[in-house]
């Protein structure tokens, strides 16, 4: 199945769709073309030019993050964060498929997780601050790039750093910025979605602010489930960047579902409720 491409439009919010929360809007369109022209030679050679294109992408991204963002402030970071993504997707051969409630100011995104490439697709879409593995910050260049992108870095085997990260999140929401989580704690190859760990959820309960769950999936050109994309099996960065690249063309599908509200929700009833919306979205999308 071929999908449509459209541009990206954010219409005014429909009443009948959504959990009350101030200023979430709908978001029609579904598809975002971020691929570069079909190549007509071997596929090697295209493999090729997309890495090239990639380090060169990367290569501004770090260069801008060193001498722009030092005299800009957080949310133009935020801003180049977004184009930067957008970007960097085109250069990966990823088209973008988006649907549903755009998010509203201060909203917690919760997300199944299959690749990083998740991140680039969110942020694609939606000017947030992303919460990543403590290992992320080691990585050559792009951990660096996410420090200054205000990544936030959770130790997973930590309590103390559950803590600072969940009181940080809460601090970001009432500040009405949008913070991204992948409560599984792991990534999958998208066929399911594990257990949701209910932590930092309680940010979202301590704030006030609503949670909202993003379902990601990866498709062919056909629309079959494609798991090219999985970041799984110990994988290093580079061997998942060569296999994308050598993937042909995938599409990222996310749909962002109505807001829940946490007013008389626990944080646990919130990772179910999310967990549940995400499960309910891959599976609609992928009949």
């Amino acid at each position: 199945m071929t999908l449509p491409v459209h541009k990206i439009v954010i219409a005014p919010q429909r009443r009948r769709n959504l959990v009350p929360v101030p200023f979430a809007a709908a978001m029609q369109a579904e598809c975002l073309d971020t691929t570069l022209p079909a190549a007509t030679g071997p596929r090697s050679r295209l493999n090729i030019l997309r890495l090239l294109g990639i380090g060169v992408h990367l290569a501004r991204g770090l260069a801008t993050a060193a001498l722009v963002f030092p005299f800009v402030s957080p949310s133009a970071r935020i801003e180049f964060a977004q184009r930067w993504a957008r970007r960097m997707a085109r250069a990966l051969g990823a088209r973008l498929c988006v649907e549903g409630v755009a998010p509203a100011p201060g909203a917690l995104l919760v997300a199944n997780h299959v690749s990083w490439l998740d991140i680039l697709a969110i942020a694609s879409c939606a000017p947030a601050i992303f919460v990543a593995k403590s290992e992320v910050r080691d990585w050559p260049a792009i951990g660096w790039l996410a420090s200054r992108a205000q990544a936030l870095f959770l130790k997973r085997s930590s309590g103390r750093s559950l803590l600072r990260v969940k009181s940080r999140i809460a601090a970001l929401l009432l500040e009405r910025r949008n913070v991204v989580i992948f409560p599984e704690g792991t990534t999958s190859d998208g066929s399911s979605v594990l257990p949701f760990r209910p932590g930092l959820l309680q940010a979202a309960v301590d704030s006030a602010r609503p949670v909202q769950p993003v379902a990601i999936a990866y498709c062919s050109d056909e629309g079959n489930p494609c798991a090219d994309a999985a970041f799984i099996d110990g994988m290093t960065l580079w061997q998942s960047l060569v296999a994308i690249c050598g993937s042909g063309r995938i599409t990222v599908r996310l749909a962002l579902a109505a807001p829940l509200a946490p007013a008389g929700r626990t944080r646990k009833e919130l990772a179910r409720e999310a967990r549940d919306t995400i499960i309910a979205s891959i599976t609609r999308g992928l009949k």
